[in-house]
């Protein structure tokens, strides 16, 4: 697929001479009397003939790939083992164009190789490969086996197995159990010609002409055609990642609950992006599901409306202004609040020392007022250039806009980009010693990361807390698909001790003043039910109003087939206890391939 990022294509296959598992050593060469492809293959992930040569391997060819670094073809032993646990495929690294086609009959010579996908620092499986390989056609127009059915009822119920605490929790040593475990089902289908059929969509078709489908439409749905992920314990054994071998031209444009209708064949491939990859030949015919894109209702007169919208990058030279500006008036119906998060720059990744956003902001609420929205007015405090982490010369940082017709902003000078934000009595409430101010920005937890801002509204006479936050990425994170199971979750650190300063913050103001209402919001970069959002809501300081939703409706973003939850809103006491609490997660983003950010914004009604 010519038009794939170049970055992406090189870092599914780099020369597989430099990425073999360390420490093997050569041998003889096995003679292809005694070995075929399960044989290469055997019965755990790592080829029992890792680091040696073997010749005259016998095999059809079941597909072909023509583009990027990661040239080669696959082979099939037409004639299997009675072992399930031994794939009778094996990809064919070339380098260069494969000189082969689909149905030829051939015979290769070359060095049995484990190659892994993003590097043996990722914690990401291996794919045993043949590299450096003498190829020899003996016949074309072969049949190709037929491909193993990959459905419901084929692919097991658990995940994956325990990893081996003597190996640091690696799963690579372990013999395959393919009736047991999901990604040992899939390991040993691994470079086989594989089929599923009428497949829903539970990932849009991103930039790189990828989507993701799942042969089990039960497990965990939602209503809109996706799949939930709702714990590290329920993983979604059915996801499957769909590339294809033909031109992106032709490859489907779908969103969530579309199906590729028909049947999918190809050879099962494994990647750093996605792992267990489907790479077509054959694609099924897209079938849409009608999926439209949602809107929230109106706010009533006495009730405060705060949201949450991550623009991804938004600078001034984007495209996306109008439709930005569309979303936050007519599908979120034009909030009091709105904190957004990755708000760039006036000049976006240029890395000349400029950290003001004002053209960003007023370009963006120029749009709204275009659309039909409020005259929004705006906080924020800039950062210290290239303190915050994100893009590289972008400066991101959240933004407050608020509707001055329903809802003021107390300001208090002082604020800062290095001030550190407090909480003082007077009259027997809270109160910011700066609004807008920034929480402890001087502190570890938001080394190379984004400082919540931190603001002071007024509702109707009632003060409102509210604290944005972009906290520390999921990057360096092991995939869900990694030797390692579980997978080591690096990015929690960094997050639990951000999510420790904000529940301490919070905790001030309500040692203050015990009824205040407190919001703490935005791209919170991890799950309603894991670790960083038990240690914000601490000893009930704060609450996460999405886990008002049924379990099938909590979701803001979609990834690698998993709808789940990014961004999040969480309340204090005195406004989850009003019981008139109302919650939208509005899906306009993430199940969508032609989105203008990769989050659906979320939006809390109450009434202080």
């Amino acid at each position: 697929m010519p038009s794939k990022s170049s970055t992406r294509l090189a870092a599914l296959t780099v020369a597989a001479v430099c990425s073999t598992m360390s420490g093997v050593v050569l041998t003889t060469p096995a003679h292809a009397d005694t070995v075929r492809i399960h044989d290469i293959q055997g019965t755990t992930r790592i080829s029992p003939l890792a680091g040696q040569k073997v010749t005259d391997v016998a095999g059809v060819v079941t597909g072909v790939r023509t583009y990027g670094s990661s040239r080669g073809f696959w082979i099939q032993d037409p004639n299997p083992d009675d072992n399930p646990a031994t794939s009778e495929g094996v990809f064919v690294f070339t380098s260069s164009t494969p000189k082969v086609a689909v149905g030829d009959s051939v015979t290769v010579t070359g060095t049995v190789s484990e190659y892994v996908p993003g590097g043996a620092s990722s914690g990401n499986q291996s794919v045993t490969e043949i590299t450096k390989p003498t190829v020899t056609v003996l016949s074309s127009g072969n049949a190709v086996p037929a491909p193993v059915v990959i459905d419901a009822k084929s692919v097991p119920a658990e995940y994956a197995p325990a990893g081996d605490t003597a190996a640091n929790g690696s799963i690579n040593g372990l013999a395959l159990d393919p009736a047991q475990y999901a990604l040992d089902y899939y390991e040993s289908l691994e470079g086989m010609s594989v089929q599923v059929a009428d497949a829903r969509v539970v990932t849009a078709t991103d930039p790189y002409s990828e989507l993701w489908v799942t042969v089990k439409p039960h497990e965990h749905a939602d209503h809109r055609g996706g799949t939930v992920y709702g714990s590290y314990e329920s993983q979604n054994t059915g996801r499957l990642q769909i590339q294809s071998l033909g031109s992106t031209a032709d490859f489907p444009a779908a969103n969530v609950g579309d199906t590729l209708t028909g049947t999918t064949t190809g050879p099962l491939d494994y990647n750093q992006f996605g792992g267990y990859t489907l790479v077509a030949g054959e694609l099924g015919a897209l079938k849409s599901g009608g999926l439209q894109r949602e809107t929230t209702h109106k706010q009533a007169r006495g009730e405060l409306a705060v949201a949450t919208y991550n623009v991804e990058n938004l600078d001034p030279s984007d495209t996306t202004f109008a439709a930005h500006a569309s979303a936050i008036v007519n599908n979120l119906q034009s909030p009091d609040i709105v904190s957004l998060e990755e708000i760039q720059d006036n000049n976006g990744a240029k890395d000349d020392g400029t950290v003001d956003a004002d053209q960003t902001v007023t370009k963006l609420i120029d749009a709204i007022v275009a659309a039909g929205g409020p005259q929004y007015e705006w906080r924020s405090i800039n950062p210290v250039n290239d303190q915050d982490g994100g893009e590289p010369g972008g400066n991101i940082r959240q933004v407050f806009l608020f509707n001055p017709e329903r809802v003021s902003f107390t300001d208090r000078a002082g604020g800062d980009s290095t001030t550190a934000v407090g909480v003082t009595k007077a009259h027997g409430k809270a109160q910011l010693t700066v609004s807008p101010g920034r929480i402890d920005p001087g502190s570890d937890a938001w080394k190379s990361s984004r400082k919540p801002l931190v603001g002071e509204f007024v509702f109707r006479g009632r003060t409102v807390f509210v604290i944005a936050n972009h906290l520390n990425s999921k990057g360096g994170d092991q995939s869900l698909h990694a030797q390692y199971q579980p997978p080591t979750r690096s990015s929690e650190t960094q997050r639990h001790l951000q999510a420790t300063e904000v529940n301490a913050f919070v905790k001030d103001i309500l040692d203050t003043q015990k009824n205040a209402d407190v919001i703490a919001l935005g791209d919170m970069n991890d799950f309603e039910f894991s670790d960083t959002a038990g240690i914000l809501e601490g000893d009930g300081e704060l609450w996460s109003a999405i886990k008002s939703l049924p379990k099938s409706e909590r979701y803001t973003y979609d990834y690698q087939g998993n709808s789940q939850v990014l961004d999040q809103i969480l309340v204090s006491p005195s406004i989850r206890r009003g019981c008139d609490l109302d919650y939208d997660s509005v899906h306009i983003n993430s199940e969508f391939h032609d989105q203008i950010s990769d989050h659906d914004p979320q939006v809390l009604r109450f009434r202080p």
